[in-house]
């Protein structure tokens, strides 16, 4: 073929922009291994190219890519600004980012908790103000965790009374919940809004040490509630709830920037399965008209 021809040639397959930190560790999981497979399989049905975060805003300008996938890219917290940057370019040019960058929980901070806590939905109940103690069940230790915070950097546990004797300066920028003596906790996942599987960890003291979970109705309904809330059109999220002590679950982390999938726990045909799905759901992505869609506050 001419390199004429070659050039004219209508392109068939979307180019992705998938970025990832390979070299970032993670305690209980290895997110490399994660991505290398699934970049290798995405490569059957896309044009892919990998990027460490701090190159992504560059290399989204370029306009080389149909899609720029958000995957393991490790917190935030570690290259605050380049993710504001990339955030800000991407918005303003309406670019495809997968996940859609109009997630309001844990991609926009941990706000969301004290939302949810106050307008009654099954959370763990939040505060983040001393006054607001009093809202809070009386239990031996409470968990402190930063606004911004991820993968449990900055969490540490405090006693009733020192939480109630912190200064106000104490308080900011942390979220205060009840450490609850959970049965066990429980990871609902999906893809744009469709449930793909569950994993659990039946050791509370082993978060990371999973198995496959069976999920009933009631608890799809649960984590449906927080995917509708959430109002997104395309990303992969996680639901992680724990199961208390009177049998309900609580909703503990909605991830919507990007979760840690544990594929390597699944079955072959859950595992292939959810390859599919996500292929299927970056090639509508691709199709759609701009990065965003309009009234996600609903």
């Amino acid at each position: 073929m001419s390199q004429e021809n070659s050039r004219t040639r209508p392109r068939t397959r979307f180019r992705i922009l998938y970025v990832t930190d390979l070299a970032y560790e993670a305690k209980g999981r290895r997110y490399c291994d994660e991505d290398i497979f699934l970049t290798s399989r995405l490569r059957e049905d896309f044009d892919v190219a990998l990027c460490h975060p701090l190159d992504a805003a560059a290399l989204m300008e370029t306009g080389a890519y149909d899609v720029v996938v958000v995957r393991n890219s490790g917190p935030v917290l570690h290259y605050e600004a380049a993710y504001e940057d990339f955030r800000a370019r991407a918005l303003k040019n309406d670019v495809r980012v997968y996940n859609q960058l109009t997630g309001r929980a844990d991609m926009a901070g941990k706000q969301y908790l004290l939302d949810l806590s106050a307008a009654q939905y099954p959370v763990i109940p939040t505060v983040d103000r001393a006054q607001d103690l009093a809202r809070l069940p009386e239990v031996a230790e409470y968990v402190a965790k930063p606004r911004a915070g991820a993968d449990s950097i900055g969490l540490r546990f405090v006693g009733r009374a020192e939480l109630a004797a912190m200064e106000e300066e104490s308080w900011d920028g942390i979220l205060v919940q009840p450490r609850i003596d959970f049965r066990y906790e429980v990871s609902f996942y999906f893809i744009d809004d469709a449930f793909q599987y569950a994993l659990y960890a039946p050791d509370p003291a082993r978060r990371w040490v999973l198995e496959r979970y069976e999920p009933t109705a009631d608890d799809l309904a649960f984590a449906q509630r927080f995917i509708d809330w959430n109002a997104i059109d395309h990303g992969i999220q996680r639901v992680d709830a724990c199961r208390a002590p009177g049998g309900e679950l609580l909703l503990v982390e909605l991830e919507d920037l990007n979760p840690y999938l544990s594929l390597d726990l699944l079955d072959e045909a859950t595992r292939e399965a959810f390859v599919a799905n996500f292929a299927s759901a970056l090639s509508r992505c691709a199709t759609t008209s701009g990065g965003v869609r309009s009234g996600t506050d609903g």
